[in-house]
């Protein structure tokens, strides 16, 4: 019995990391051993995490289990769209150009900023008052 061929990649947004697995198949996709249904609620991340596969033609294509930690939604379904990426990009080489092309190779490097001491927030100060 021939052992099916897994690609495994780690994605990253924000504070979020994905750990994505491609198991060739009927386009399932599983996040938190969840559908992507019930565990992506807002339309635009599903649009989003999909986004590699749809640019390469590969949403019926594969099988894809996904553990996604940490951050928000947003940071969540850009980390899963990252290891998507990493992942197709393992499984065949020759996607690297297309989906470099499209900015989904490259890890997003926006992250919050940090708050500094003697201040409200990382930009915001505290109100100045001279008298």
């Amino acid at each position: 019995m021939e052992k099916s061929t897994v690609y495994y990649a780690t994605g990253k947004r924000k504070n979020a990391i994905a750990r994505t697995w491609l198991t060739p198949g009927k386009g399932e996709i599983f996040v938190n051993e969840r559908p992507i249904d019930e565990y992506f609620t807002i339309e635009t991340s599903k649009i989003t995490l999909i986004q590699p596969l749809i640019l390469t033609e590969n949403l019926k294509t594969f099988d894809i289990k996904i553990k996604v930690k940490g951050g928000g939604i947003s940071g969540q379904a850009g980390a899963v769209r990252h290891g998507i990426t990493k992942a197709l990009i393992l499984s065949d080489p020759d996607l690297r150009g297309v989906l470099k092309k499209a900015g989904f190779v490259k890890r997003d490097p926006r992250v919050k900023e940090r708050k500094k001491y003697g201040q409200k927030g990382a930009r915001a100060r505290f109100q100045f008052s001279k008298r």
